[in-house]
């Protein structure tokens, strides 16, 4: 449903048809509520402006009927629009917004720019029907200011100024200045020079006869130089662009609105970016907007080596506005500049190299000539009240996982294949080139001058040429298109412009910065690009100013950034000045000391903060591991893997600690982190590998390996490692480390099916990790809860415990975890019979597990899959998932804890497909497996399993009453995923043995353990 005002109070359907709305009173509502605008109006209030002094009878009971007469038209017109007027403890309203309300949708235009759209939505006077009416005086008075105003502007931007109509508009505002001005410019410019002389003298006459006031000397200045015939007449010397703007389409809208509401646009970027094609395809696009023309002004020939720069200034407009020349005081020159702009847009391209004379000139001219309009670029803002600051930003480029057909999208790589096209007939993006292109276009930052000095060199190189001399990037392209300006010719050309007007101090700050990867934060930078006497904040701000280094939000405030090309230079100029190994060495060590910061913080309240400043700053760590190892200063090399360890293990980055971890192979601390992640990744050499460091472990690397080894299968070694850190821990009051092994220690209740030690050690570990704040370690015991509540039947629970710790897991970005709570989460579906959801889970749970390569939580991915797929009729898809398990655990040189299950599951798979004999090999290598880890629910799987496929009955029916004893002692539930199987097994029995003595056989078995069962084979 939409609505207008502007002309008579009217209603439409979104179809475009007009709501019939039967009495006049039900119209006033609806007017009444659009005069609010979407703001609840009290009821008193309605009344009053409806009724006044005639109430009627029962005031609210009639305007609550008029109410549901307006809402009975909306939905007759258009079902469901009744809920468009609302009521409530404030009154009623009636909601619209700028797509269905004309006074605003009005508004919205101006403010974009779009004035001849704005004043289009005009149908007559505004509330035409209701004009009289005491309620819509204010907003009528108001739309009709707006418009006014509008209409104002609107034809200060036209080019060919219609004297009839600002005569008529003249003759209804007669003291209205800018309408009077238009007026005379239209009259001036028809060949009626007198007239609009006289047009000036009759408002002159009226200010003083009506107001006692002189005309304004804006307005004094038009009628001087209308006397003096020096109006301009429109001009324009934007020069004709040989290619088209590629992937500036939401620029150029952007640009537009921002000079429809700001008198001084600047924008601003790194050399090579685009400014200024930029800036000229701006001002082609709204050059119909000032009827004086846009006039482009290079000011990058106006250097501080001028006698007299701002008189070098004011020559160079002079010159693009093709008017005499002006001589006398620079006040009185400015003042002659300002009386011929009239409606203008002047671009000032080139400002960085004399910014504060143009800042200064910019600021007078648009302080004496209100129609003037300036979109200036420069390198840096010119500082102005007043001044929108644009940033040009680099052309987007492909992410390092786009798939091929997906680079093309990018704006980076439009440009570079159209150059290169033009360049190479032959080129073209294609399968073969897609990823040579990208990397491309990142290494180049996006930056259009650099990716078009690119494209000329396809011809010679190829793409994969370009890429393998990225490395020497300034001398691969050392030429360009001879029309540009020379520093415009070359990538290193465009750099030394920058460079040469910097300070000292603001070279050595930025050259310094070089030596960071991916940026740095303030404090990084104070301490690595220290300078005697400078502050290096206050240089950090001049140079983003500059636009040679680039403000990016950080977690917790601005981090900078340079662009690569930039960085390439100023290493380079590092080297000049011989500091390159000094300005390493301070990276190195800031670094060392920022992990070892980070690494307490790890372990409590202030986790999620310290992983994101350690994400952030994760190049620089490996910058300076790198540089550590291959300087030989394996100290700091040492500590810095050290404290890294656990953010790479929160993280999932197994390969990378791996590698790091190996780079100091002597080091004992290294080597105990090093045995966790061998068997996390499930290398068979770990165990081999731990003997090793045993003696030299802490408590902490004590658990660590424990901890990571569990899931390995070695439970005895671990259980033993876990206890004694336990007594380290309590001895020390290390209640992190107690925690740590009650949610380890969880983990081994859990095999053993013993459910009052999994319960008691999990709940007093969820309760030390919350207390400490631990979010990790709160996901870790909780999900021990959930594997309780699963284990007793509470599936409802266990879900909910294990959805929480999806979410949370999520919100840390703690992958791995949340790869293993998706995995959890799916056996919970696996037990209640939702398959679906199990897949969908487990899937999730898989893809995450590989990206991580996190070994046991992908088994379990599989598991879910496995079982979903077998319980679903896939059975080929659950033995080939099932098979790749149990080839993977057999790798291992102990039983790993998946084991017994997969071998159970799998032999199911072979007995639905009539192969009983390999099925029952299967289950009993389960049940021993179980035994050996003293697993009783193991070890009833693997009995039921036995039952079904062993041909002697009786001793079958014997199996699956012991199951049965063992269950209801334990309390373990037969699932709706285990029934199918349970029933089969005993449905077989009865069908051989008769009820009668299956139940004497069953009976026989309740008195035996499963131990005791096996036996009987």
């Amino acid at each position: 449903m939409r609505f207008g005002v502007l002309g008579p109070v009217t209603a439409w359907t979104d179809a475009g048809e007009p709501v019939t709305i039967q009495g006049l009173k039900v119209r006033a509502l609806l007017a009444d509520l659009l005069v609010h605008e979407g703001r609840p109006v009290p009821a008193d209030r309605l009344i009053d402006d409806l009724w006044g002094s005639q109430l009627p009878g029962n005031p609210s009971g009639t305007l609550s009927a008029k109410v549901s007469q307006l809402r009975r038209a909306f939905e007759d017109a258009e079902p469901g629009s009744r809920a468009l007027v609302k009521s409530g403890p404030a009154g009623y309203s009636l909601t619209v917004d700028s797509s269905t309300y004309d006074a605003l949708t009005f508004a919205d235009r101006v403010a974009a720019g779009q004035l001849g759209e704005a004043l289009a939505l005009w149908r007559g006077p505004a509330f035409a029907d209701f004009a009289d009416e005491a309620f819509v005086e204010t907003a009528v008075a108001r739309l009709n200011e707006q418009r006014l105003t509008a209409l104002e502007a609107h034809y200060e931007e036209r080019v060919d100024h219609p004297v009839s109509e600002l005569a008529t508009l003249v003759a209804e505002h007669p003291l209205r200045e800018r309408l009077r001005a238009s007026h005379m410019r239209a009259l001036y410019r028809s060949g009626r020079q007198s007239e609009a002389l006289d047009s000036y003298e009759e408002l002159r006459q009226l200010l003083a006869d009506e107001l006692g006031l002189d005309p304004s000397p804006e307005l004094v200045a038009l009628h001087q130089s209308i006397l003096t015939q020096e109006l301009p007449s429109r001009r324009s010397n934007l020069p004709a662009q040989l290619t088209e703007l590629i992937g500036r389409d939401e620029a150029l809208a952007d640009i537009g609105s921002c000079l429809a509401s700001a008198r001084l646009v600047t924008l601003t970027g790194p050399g090579g970016v685009g400014k200024t094609r930029l800036a000229l395809a701006a001002a082609s696009e709204v050059a119909d907007r000032f009827s004086d023309g846009v006039v482009l002004v290079e000011l990058a020939a106006v250097t501080p080596a001028a006698l007299s720069v701002t008189s070098s200034l004011m020559d160079a407009v002079q010159v693009a506005l093709d008017v005499r020349e002006i001589a006398g005081p620079a006040d009185s020159m400015v003042e002659r500049l300002a009386a011929v702009m009239g409606s203008r847009l002047l671009v000032l391209d080139n400002c960085e190299q004399v910014v504060s004379e143009v800042a200064d000139l910019t600021d007078r001219l648009l302080a004496a000539a209100p129609g003037l309009r300036v979109l200036a670029t420069s390198r840096e803002p010119l500082g102005l009240a007043g001044e929108v600051v644009w940033t040009v930003p680099t052309l987007e480029v492909p992410s390092r996982d786009a798939q091929p057909d997906a680079v093309g999208e990018s704006s980076a790589v439009q440009l570079f294949v159209a150059r290169a096209s033009a360049a190479s007939r032959g080129f073209t993006l294609s399968e073969e080139t897609a990823a040579d292109v990208s990397v491309l276009c990142r290494r180049l930052d996006g930056i259009p001058l650099a990716l078009e000095l690119a494209a000329t060199r396809v011809r010679a190189l190829g793409v994969r040429g370009l890429v393998a001399r990225l490395d020497d990037r300034f001398r691969l392209l050392a030429t360009g298109h001879r029309g540009a300006a020379p520093r415009q010719q070359t990538l290193l050309a465009m750099i030394d412009w920058s460079w040469e007007l910097l300070s000292p101090d603001e070279q050595a700050v930025l050259r310094r910065l070089a030596v960071h990867a991916d940026g740095c934060t303030p404090d990084a930078a104070s301490v690595v690009c220290a300078e005697p006497g400078v502050d290096v904040l206050d240089v950090l701000v001049r140079l983003v100013d500059r636009s040679l280094v680039v403000p990016v939000q950080g977690s917790e405030g601005q981090r900078y950034r340079l662009l690569e090309s930039v960085a390439a230079y100023c290493l380079e100029k590092l080297r000049g000045e011989d500091e390159l190994e000094s300005v390493q060495q301070r990276h190195l060590e800031y670094y060392t000391a920022f992990a070892e910061e980070a690494r307490p913080h790890l372990y409590g309240g202030e986790q999620s903060r310290w992983l994101e400043l350690l994400d952030e700053d994760a190049a620089n760590l490996r910058t300076a591991l790198d540089r550590a190892v291959a300087t030989d200063q394996l100290d700091l090399a040492e500590r810095l893997v050290d404290a890294l360890a656990w953010y790479w293990y929160l993280r999932g980055r197994i390969a990378e600690a791996l590698r790091s971890l190996e780079a100091v192979p002597d080091s004992a601390r290294a080597g105990a982190w090093r045995v966790g992640f061998m068997y996390v990744q499930g290398d068979s050499d770990a165990a081999r590998e731990r003997d090793r460091w045993l003696d030299s472990a802490d408590a902490r690397a004590q658990w660590w390996i424990a901890f990571a080894g569990s899931d390995a299968g070695d439970l005895v070694t671990c259980l033993a490692l876990l206890e004694i850190a336990l007594k380290s821990f309590e001895a020390e009051g290390d209640q992190w480390g107690i925690a740590a092994v009650l949610a380890a220690r969880a983990k081994h209740a859990h095999v053993r099916s013993d459910a009052s030690a999994l319960y008691a050690d999990a709940s007093e570990s969820a309760r030390l990790f919350r207390s400490l704040g631990d979010r990790w370690g709160v996901l870790q015991a909780t999900s021990w809860l959930s594997a309780h509540a699963e284990f007793t039947g509470d599936f409802d629970k266990a879900a909910g415990l294990q959805r929480e710790g999806v979410q949370l897991a999520e919100q840390l970005g703690l992958w791995p975890e949340l790869s293993g709570s998706l995995g959890m989460l799916g056996w919970t579906e696996i037990r209640q019979g939702n398959y679906d959801a199990a897949r969908a889970d487990g899937e999730r749970a898989l893809r995450l597990a590989s990206e991580q390569d996190q070994r046991s939580t992908q088994a379990l991915a599989e598991i879910v899959l496995a079982f979903a797929a077998r319980r679903t009729g896939a059975l080929e898809e659950a033995e080939t998932r099932l098979r790749a398990l149990l080839d993977e655990a057999r790798r291992q040189a102990d039983p790993v804890l998946y084991l017994s299950m997969v071998l159970t599951e799998l032999a199911y798979v072979l007995e639905l497909r009539g192969e009983p004999e390999a099925a029952l090999e299967l289950h009993l290598e389960a049940f021993r497996i179980s035994e050996e880890y003293e697993s009783l629910r193991g070890m009833c799987w693997s009995l039921e399993g036995i039952a079904a496929c062993l041909p002697d009955k009786a001793v079958a029916a014997q199996l699956l009453g012991a199951t049965a004893a063992t269950r209801a002692a334990e309390g373990y539930l037969v699932t709706p995923a285990e029934s199918g199987d349970n029933d089969r097994a005993v449905s077989a029995a009865r069908a051989v043995l008769g009820d009668a003595d299956y139940e004497v056989a069953w009976d026989l078995g309740t008195a035996l353990s499963p131990e005791q069962a096996f036996r009987l084979l």
